[in-house]
């Protein structure tokens, strides 16, 4: 495919993503009805539509429409590229440019527009936020680095290195966090590498993987939303007995071969209750995954003030679910991969002013950068 044609792809996945479809099954239905492109071009339509949704305002505003067309011209004009150099009617490349497209767009916008952030939710994120707002939503409108978490059970992190070296794909370690490592090159060969199908290193955030390490060491865990079971394995791979468990209990059909592949055990369980108590429990709630749009981008844009409130219920009924199953002494560690104070210490605030005997321990509250995605954990802790 030319340049041009995988303009007029993306537009046409952006446009079925616009009328409501996720972005995934947009892009999937779009390679299966398009044999003819090979590997990059998928990878290089994949990346313009993901690129658009980050920046979606933005690049509506200055393509002049909010349409699929309209986000890849303001993509060009973002990136300096005149849109009516690929935008020919020649091939497959895109129709020419109208006169209106053709126009100068606006220079000043709002603060909501210039940042990408929907308009409902700007008034509170200034107000979570503060002086933080500007970097933290800057650093979603590009595209977030691939970090590996090194299975101590397996190898060490110079190991890891070696291995992915040898299959073209360069890494480094993180500054800030231990056994982490940075992918700085080919990130997209780490799925089939033989470190990650070996058990050597898992795909996890570098802020998941500060998370799990700031927890302290139990003699039984339970993750309790486990989902693909990242922190499970995190969890395990620090010495701890870990019983994982997610309501939708099909999300955790890879924890066995994952936990086999680590060198780990990890007992999935559909009733936790029957193992009470634990010394610590872990509750990765649902949320709005607001940390982490820059890898999801569609889903800031589905985002609505009633899917958020419903979500704030969700929270604080689980909090009120497991903490009964916490052992006298032990820790009731509540995490979610959100920037909004809704999510995090609000309910967490309401948890407590609900239940006196308990107190928060201790908490950490990541913002997006260069180094992590947005994630908030809270330990609490019977008086």
């Amino acid at each position: 495919m030319t340049p041009a044609a995988r303009i007029a792809a993306a537009i046409e996945v952006l446009d079925q993503i616009l009328d409501g479809k996720p972005a995934e099954p947009a892009l999937i239905a779009w390679a299966r009805g398009s044999r003819f492109a090979g590997s990059k071009d998928r990878a290089a339509v994949r990346d313009h539509v993901f690129d658009a949704l980050r920046c979606k305002r933005s690049f509506a505003a200055l393509g002049g429409a909010d349409t699929g067309r309209g986000l890849m011209i303001g993509a060009l004009r973002a990136a300096g590229v005149d849109p009516a150099s690929l935008f020919t009617g020649e091939g497959h490349a895109p129709t020419t440019l109208s006169p209106d497209e053709q126009a100068a767009a606006p220079m000043d916008v709002p603060a909501a527009v210039a940042l990408d952030w929907p308009d409902w939710l700007m008034p509170q994120t200034q107000a979570d936020l503060g002086d933080d707002l500007t970097n933290a939503l800057s650093a979603m409108q590009g595209r977030g680095p691939l970090f590996l978490r090194v299975n101590t059970r397996r190898g060490t992190p110079e190991a890891a290195q070696a291995s992915l070296s040898a299959e073209g794909i360069g890494a480094v370690p993180h500054p800030q966090v231990a056994g982490c490592l940075i992918v700085t090159e080919n990130p997209r060969r780490v799925q089939n590498s033989a470190a990650l199908q070996d058990g050597l290193i898992e795909i996890q955030d570098a802020a998941s993987q500060m998370a799990v390490a700031r927890l302290p060491i139990a003699a039984s865990v339970l993750d309790y939303c486990a989902g693909g079971g990242g922190k499970s394995l995190a969890l395990a791979d620090r010495g701890m007995r870990v019983i994982a468990h997610d309501k939708e209990t099909r999300r955790m059909q890879d924890i066995p071969a994952r936990a086999a592949r680590a060198d780990v055990r990890i007992d999935v369980s559909k009733n936790p209750e029957k193992s009470a108590p634990y010394g610590m429990i872990l509750c990765d709630a649902p949320c709005s995954g607001s940390g982490t749009w820059r890898r999801t981008p569609d889903a800031k844009w589905r985002l609505t003030p009633e899917r958020l409130a419903e979500l704030t219920e969700i929270q604080s009924d689980i909090l009120e679910q497991v903490h009964p199953m916490v052992a006298a002494d032990g820790t009731l560690a509540y995490a979610t991969c959100s920037i909004l104070r809704s999510e995090n210490r609000s309910v967490v605030d309401r948890f407590l002013s609900a239940h006196p005997d308990w107190v928060l321990a201790d908490e950490l509250r990541l913002l997006p950068c260069d180094l992590w995605d947005g994630f908030y954990l809270a330990q609490l802790k019977r008086r």
